[in-house]
């Protein structure tokens, strides 16, 4: 019979939501043990996902000059041409630190951590078989299921050949290619996209929508497609990949519209399937969707109650940032904690494109839909000091407001900081701000961030344009 040891909360996975659970219940004096079932801590948002990929794209930025594209003719290039050494070596440091972050992190905590493949023997008993060693078998009053997810493979795709990546790959590749075909243009398929051609790559996206990352406002996700254009980004869209011929010399693509693209690099981001095929949870009563995710209601909770899951394992909207809030609050449901009850009503979408773009609230599209009258305010990069410092012509800020009574209802970015200068008008959001607040905020100068108040200036006018027609 193996070993059992018990435990307040048992923690499966790694990543942000389990360290963050983890470390919640810890806290509080309860004893927490955490499972792994990699050799590494981190989940995706360390090890292939998050951090690594933004880590790319500043050093995508970096060898590019793209930040010194409008200094009087300067080229602040390193090389002509970027070896994939140049490409992942700032990324490797990241990953290293971030993992021993994590690890003392948890043990401040006296977080128990365990190395293993984690399933269920019964609804609080979970067994932990590790590669080496006997197998151990944990139980919890409270069982928490952040176990991330995994890139989706569409079975059209030779994923045998080296040259046929997925989003966890990708950093394994062995040389800068010529070219590179990107399939799917969310969030990921955008992001590296962009770091790809910033350093010389030639990138075609291909995707079966004609619109680029549909749940931003219509007007960033248009600037978004002009800007990666300039990049030398090459659209295939509304299209898709019909079928995959390799080749010695290139990978051939034909797509469903009949045209034939060759390639060197096939990059595919089709979304991602939920961590859930070894947890055994038929057993217990948890069913998943047909893509792996975990059904949970309002407090994390899934079909069993003591049991919550949260991060990319359920789903939408699968950020680092939301991942680490969902489990804080669901451990606080869990153990009474008299702590943090809810996520935030209003959370930051931020995409490290380049140029990076972000939003936070409602979009034009949305108060359509809900028939709320509303005006829009906007600020551009090419008339703020700092943003005429940095280079940036074509980043703007654009601000809506409820029309009646002014009340800030979405903030929508795209330009240079546009993931840390959302922040204020998220922040705004959440405490029912309006225009008073940023007509009456000094802001530093030069910053980005006095857009808000021009942004603001320039919806009053709008209103007031709008009431005098009337």
């Amino acid at each position: 019979m193996p070993a059992t040891r018990e435990y307040d909360l048992v923690v499966l996975g790694s990543g942000p939501a389990g360290e963050k659970g983890a470390a919640q219940v810890a806290y509080f004096g309860k004893s927490v043990a955490l499972v792994e079932k990699e050799p590494v801590l981190g989940g995706a948002a360390a090890n292939t996902g998050t951090l690594p990929s933004k880590t790319l794209r500043e050093t995508a930025v970096f060898l590019s000059g793209f930040r010194h594209r409008e200094l009087s003719g300067i080229d602040l290039r390193v090389k002509d041409k970027v070896t994939i050494s140049d490409f992942l070596s700032r990324e490797r440091v990241v990953i290293e630190r971030e993992r021993s972050r994590i690890n003392e992190n948890l043990q401040r905590h006296n977080v128990a951590l365990y190395s293993g493949t984690a399933s269920f023997v019964d609804p609080h008993t979970v067994s932990v078989r590790p590669k080496d060693g006997d197998e151990m078998r944990l139980t919890g009053k409270v069982i928490l299921i952040a176990t991330g997810s995994y890139p989706f493979r569409p079975p059209m795709f030779p994923f045998h050949d080296p040259r046929v990546f997925n989003s966890d790959t990708i950093l394994s590749m062995p040389a800068i290619p010529p070219s590179m075909l990107v399939v799917g243009a969310g969030v990921i398929g955008c992001e590296y996209a962009c770091m790809f051609a910033a350093i010389g790559v030639q990138v075609s996206l291909v995707e079966p929508r004609d619109r680029l990352m549909p749940f931003l406002d219509a007007e960033i996700s248009a600037s978004m497609r002009q800007q990666m254009q300039s990049l030398g980004i090459e659209f295939l869209m509304p299209d898709n990949v019909d079928a995959v011929e390799t080749r010695d010399d290139a990978i051939r693509v034909r797509l469903k519209s009949g045209q034939s693209q060759d390639t060197h690099t096939i990059l595919v981001t089709s979304g991602r399937n939920g961590n859930t095929a070894s947890l055994g949870l038929d057993k217990i009563g948890i069913a998943t969707t047909k893509r792996g995710h975990i059904e949970v209601n309002g407090h994390y909770q899934t079909a069993v109650p003591h049991i919550y899951a949260a991060g990319d394992v359920i789903g939408f909207p699968a950020l680092a940032s939301t991942s680490m809030e969902q489990a804080r609050t669901a451990m606080v449901h869990a153990f009474d904690l008299k702590y943090k009850k809810d996520i935030a009503p209003i959370l930051p979408f931020g995409i490290f494109t380049i140029p990076e773009c972000s939003m936070a609230g409602e979009t034009e599209e949305s108060l359509q839909e809900k028939n709320i009258p509303y005006v829009v305010g906007r600020a551009r990069y090419a008339n703020n000091a700092r943003g005429q410092i940095i280079g940036d012509q074509d980043g703007f800020l654009k601000l809506i407001f409820r029309e009646d009574d002014m009340k800030l209802v979405g903030v929508h970015m795209i330009g240079e900081q546009a993931t840390e200068v959302i922040h204020v008008g998220l922040t705004a959001l959440l405490t029912g701000a309006g225009a008073d607040l940023f007509v009456q905020s000094c802001y530093n100068y030069p910053t980005l961030t006095e857009i808000y108040k021009y942004a603001t200036y320039d919806a009053l006018g709008a209103r007031a344009r709008r009431q005098k027609e009337r």
